[in-house]
């Protein structure tokens, strides 16, 4: 029942225009507290969101370069919704528990993920029942930022740049050896994609994770990897290893390192992290995830700390989140499909 029903009006005329348009008074001035903070009747009663705590799943492990990212975004968005966002890891296949934990989650806005590019595009295409379909169970609400990866050697070899590379590898038809760090992972594939480009021909040893693909090289058991930056750019400093290249579109600022597409135009394979929720979540809760997650990528503090991790942050909308993820899915399918990988 609204304010003007609740009225009972007075016999006499004069008194009952008086009544209403007290009445209309004070609705207008409800309406107008609301605006002036900032908030439309909606949006009032959306504000009560969040009312407990937040699950953010994490479909990687403890202590990795994901888990770290999304325990700094935790406390921080903990703190400007005064709930606790519990970070829930689920690591293994490609991602799939964490994935699929996602996918089956209650779509009330608090289950959110934190999501690797691979996990969102690459793992649906390769695994034969992966539990989730990104098309119909997920929706992206905001990106946290990009992660290109480098290809290194070692600091000693005779290759300087990838047309070195291109010229051994022919000169020694599958002898030049790729350490793969996690087959199907996006360094495997970026790795894979260098090779094909080049007609290199490498010969792809797979390793259990990045470090140890990293160690490889710094060894001498392989001639080249690839790697999120964070995880090389300590080796190339130190003297340990030689950068050939980044593969973003552009060099990136502050490296004075090639971009792979100055030798492979078009080449553009990095990684990123988007806040995913289930599909049918409230859209105002994504509005207000997408809206404290860019004034928190922002802060010079988290921009720093991003940057040690090897992340550009990317402020968007709900809308650009999602575009930019189906355009992802659009490079995942192309890796995949120029590699030849056969589901498994």
């Amino acid at each position: 029942m609204n304010t003007l029903s609740r009225i009972v009006a007075p016999a006499d005329p004069a008194r009952r225009r008086l009544a209403v348009s007290a009445a209309l008074a004070s609705a207008a001035l409800s309406l107008g507290l609301a605006a002036a903070g900032g908030l439309a009747p909606g949006a009032a009663r959306a504000q009560a969101w969040p009312a407990k705590p937040v699950r953010l799943i994490v479909p990687a492990a403890a202590g990795s370069a994901p888990d770290v990212i999304a325990r700094l975004l935790a406390d921080r968005l903990g703190a400007a919704w005064g709930q606790t966002v519990i970070v829930d890891n689920r690591p293994g296949a490609g991602g799939i528990p964490g994935m699929s934990a996602l996918a089956r989650s209650a779509n009330d806005g608090y289950t959110l993920g934190f999501v690797p590019a691979a996990m969102g595009t690459i793992t649906p295409l390769v695994y034969k029942n992966p539990q989730f379909n990104p098309d119909t169970d997920l929706s992206a609400v905001a990106t946290v930022g990009t992660s290109p990866l480098m290809l290194v050697t070692h600091a000693n070899s005779s290759v300087n740049t990838l047309a070195d590379l291109e010229k051994l590898a022919r000169a020694n038809p599958g002898k030049v050896n790729f350490a793969a760090p996690q087959p199907n992972s996006l360094p495997h594939l970026a790795g894979e994609l260098v090779s094909k480009l080049g007609n290199m021909n490498l010969f792809t040893v797979p390793y259990p994770g990045p470090p140890a693909a990293v160690t490889a090289v710094i060894a001498g058991d392989a001639i080249v990897t690839a790697d999120g930056i964070p995880g090389v750019l300590q080796h190339v400093k130190s003297g340990r290893l030689r950068a050939l290249g980044v593969t973003s579109a552009q060099r990136l600022p502050g490296l004075d390192v090639p971009a792979v597409a100055e030798q492979y135009p078009g080449f553009d394979v990095v990684g990123w992290f988007q806040l995913l929720v289930p599909a049918g979540t409230p859209s105002a809760v994504g509005e207000r995830v997408n809206t404290d997650l860019n004034a928190i990528t922002r802060l010079p503090e988290v921009v720093a700390k991003l940057a040690e991790l090897g992340v550009y942050p990317r402020q968007d909308s709900p809308v650009a989140a999602r575009e930019f993820f189906a355009s992802q899915q659009k490079v995942a399918r192309r890796l995949v499909a120029e590699l030849g990988i056969k589901p498994q």
